[in-house]
């Protein structure tokens, strides 16, 4: 057993065994959401959680690996690398204390004890640092020379080498470390003459808090009031304490020279040390705001591309404005488009009759089944509209989230999929895909464009794009993918394809028709076997010949499900769905060295509803019909509302006007929550209490406390 996979098994709580296991399969090429379908045996049941925990400390590990390996080649053509330090190094598995170890030998600038030693002064530097007794000005005066005329110029020197040798010395800084980690304070000031401008940052005006207990927010707030040149932002610790720690481990002894110790590691702490550590902790900090913002992003994205879909049905997608009136679009039950028009029900033009004939028309002659209406500007008149209207049959109406749908109507991906149309009818599609099947649909778009989440352009962007990209890789694969009607981007995030083979399958798709059954994705050019084995088990083939083609169940594992059902005398046609027969099925006859009891079990679930989806039905929300703008709202008032965004101090919520209301997470539960995901999901219908309203900022506080 590696060390490394020691330390992640420490680190992570997980036995040593499932960590080796699934390190060698992630080596391998399997894909998180392959390893944690179907790899249980091997790794233990961990979910795609602690997978995913143990990919991202391995590939840190093997980063470090790689830095050792600089730093000892540094070192060694320096001439300066001995065994004890080889050997140090290489026993290091911590990236700060590596550095520290790094920092004397790191190629300097010409600094101030550089410029000293060139001046032949380290001598006298070592000397000071030995405490000796004796006169130092006698001893100062033996470095004297062209260069150094006095000798205040030769101690000045000497002190600044001490500095640098203080600031080098790894205790030193460790010590410094644990004093700002116990006793930081991060605060925050207006910059002089920026007060109206930076109006926005009022509460970090003059903001002071310990940084350990500074919420991610906050940070991440005051870094981007910093940014944007609004404030002056510092991180310290008590001065004195720090100087208190470190002066005694120089200056020992009480000679002439301990004095001047005392005045060089006074400098090293105020001029090197101290800016030094407070970077680093400006840089722990904002890592960590950062992994807690992109955590709450991808929880909310996750909950957003798991909304529940209506299904195949026929829906009349609308794009709702005033001036330029309302796109409206007719899908058939693939999200193809059929008709598209505008409508102006609204002011300027006011053609309420003849837009609600229309519409009505619209309705009958496609067949539509559902209405879906965009969330953003006119959204509550259109939907007050389109409900008035009579329809010769009953067509339920929603309104759908339509965050991104612009940025989707003006993307290549829009103008490959509708070259002959503008950027409003594509809008207007996408809003009514997305009631059809979120995820389908919301794959096609960035996931910084969807807007949920909090500060997702202050955050690190490699690593906030790393986590999306996982998350929607773990939704399609969850839900799984039709194999004959899926979208090249829907098929990019399935196990084991990326974007290439995405393409191969829809152009095989084009020239040989709907494939017939699993196998025959073999036939799909330059998909190999490994790619076969990751991708298969979430693609499914509703009309296939073979069943078990349009259920979760792996190809691998076909030959198990077809003994389990010779068996019984039965076949695997007449075992799926049929509950008798199959709790009929003593799986301890299957178990093998390779398949245990999570995977039979799991083939026994996915054998009694073959390919179900995992998420659940769409609702309908009424808003409140009294309620349509800002100046309807007052204190004590409950209203129904749709929550649109969670952030870790809170959630939004829609209550069926322009501006959002804030449910603070002091607001959430009579009880202490540390995170708003207790109490709330992304799209959660919901009842809310008015607190207040600021008229002037637009800002609405809501409460779901003693809310029946």
């Amino acid at each position: 057993m590696s060390v490394i996979v020691s330390l992640i098994s420490k680190s992570l709580n997980i036995s040593a065994k499932n960590v080796e296991s699934t390190v060698k399969l992630l080596g391998e090429g399997a894909t998180i959401p392959f390893i944690s379908r179907y790899r249980k045996e091997a790794t233990g049941g961990l979910d795609e959680v602690q997978i995913a925990n143990i990919k991202e400390m391995n590939e840190k590990f093997i980063e470090l690996e790689k830095r050792k390996e600089f730093i000892i080649k540094s070192i060694s053509e320096q001439e300066k690398l001995t065994p004890e330090l080889e050997k140090q190094i290489k026993e290091i598995y911590d990236s700060t204390s590596l550095e520290d170890i790094y920092l004397p030998f790191k190629p300097k600038r010409q600094t101030r004890a550089e410029k000293a030693r060139k001046k032949g002064l380290e001598e006298l530097a070592k000397w000071l640092m030995s405490q000796q007794s004796g006169s130092v000005s006698a001893k100062a005066s033996q470095f004297l020379n062209d260069e150094v005329p006095d000798v205040e110029d030769a101690l000045q020197g000497a002190r600044d080498i001490i500095a640098e040798w203080v600031n080098e010395d790894a205790q030193a800084r460790q010590t410094v470390r644990n004093i700002f980690s116990r006793e930081a304070v991060i605060t925050s000031k207006i910059i002089k003459g920026k007060e109206e401008e930076g109006e926005k940052y009022a509460d970090y005006f003059d903001f002071a808090a310990p940084l350990a207990k500074c919420p991610s927010h906050r940070i991440l707030a005051i870094r981007r009031g910093e940014a944007e040149g609004f404030l002056r932002v510092s991180i310290s610790a008590d001065d004195e304490k720090c100087l208190d720690r470190l002066v005694p481990k120089y200056a020992k002894y009480d000679t002439e020279s301990a004095d001047h110790l005392e005045e060089a590691v006074t400098d090293a702490y105020k001029r090197l040390l101290k800016p030094s550590i407070e970077t680093e902790f400006a840089a722990l900090s904002k890592e960590i705001a950062d992994e807690s913002a992109i955590a709450v992003f991808a929880e909310n994205l996750r909950q957003l591309l798991l909304a529940p879909p209506l299904g195949q049905q026929r829906i009349l997608g609308i794009d709702p404005g005033y001036r330029t009136g309302c796109k409206v679009v007719c899908l058939d039950e693939q999200g193809n488009l059929l008709h598209n028009e505008t409508i102006y029900p609204h002011p300027p033009q006011n053609e309420f009759l003849k837009a609600g004939n229309k519409v009505v028309k619209l309705v009958s002659t496609y067949k539509i089944d559902a209405i879906a209406i965009g969330n953003g500007t006119a959204s509550r008149e259109t939907e007050r509209f389109i409900t008035n209207l009579r329809y010769e049959k009953e067509v339920k109406v929603f309104v759908v989230s339509e965050s991104g749908a612009s940025v989707y109507s003006a993307s290549k991906i829009a103008r490959e999929e509708f070259p002959e149309y503008d950027v409003t009818v594509r809008g207007a599609v996408s809003i009514g895909r997305r009631l059809s099947d979120p995820l389908s649909e919301l794959v096609k778009i960035d996931p910084k464009s969807i807007g949920v989440g909090q500060y997702q352009h202050d955050v690190d962007q490699n690593k906030l794009k790393r986590s999306l990209d996982q998350t929607v890789e773990s939704c399609v694969n969850l839900v799984g993918v039709n194999l004959n009607t899926a979208s090249k981007h829907l098929l990019t995030y399935v196990s084991g394809l990326g974007e290439s083979l995405a393409q191969n399958i829809i152009d095989y798709r084009s020239e040989n028709g709907p494939f017939q059954s699993r196998k025959e994705l073999k036939k799909v050019p330059r998909l190999g076997p490994k790619a076969f084995e990751q991708s298969a088990g979430f693609l499914r083939i509703p009309d296939a010949k073979n069943p078990l083609d349009n259920s979760a169940v792996h190809p691998e594992s076909y030959p198990i499900v077809e003994k389990m059902a010779k068996d019984i005398n039965s076949t695997v046609k007449d075992l799926i769905n049929n509950k008798p027969l199959i709790e009929s099925i003593d799986i301890s006859r299957y178990k093998t060295d390779s398949v245990g009891e999570e995977t039979l079990t799991d083939i026994l679930q996915e054998l009694e509803k073959p390919g179900r989806d995992p998420r659940s039905k769409v609702q309908v929300l009424e808003f409140d019909p009294n309620i349509r703008t800002i100046n309807d709202l007052k204190e004590g008032m409950i209203l129904p509302g749709i929550v649109t965004n969670i952030t870790n101090f809170g959630c939004f919520v829609d209550v069926g006007i322009k501006e959002n209301g804030l449910v603070h997470i002091s607001e959430m539960a009579n009880r202490f929550i540390s995170n708003p995901g207790e109490v709330v999901s992304l799209h959660q219908h919901v009842k809310v209490k008015v607190l207040s309203v600021d008229m002037e900022r637009k800002r609405i506080q809501l409460s779901l406390k003693d809310v029946d």
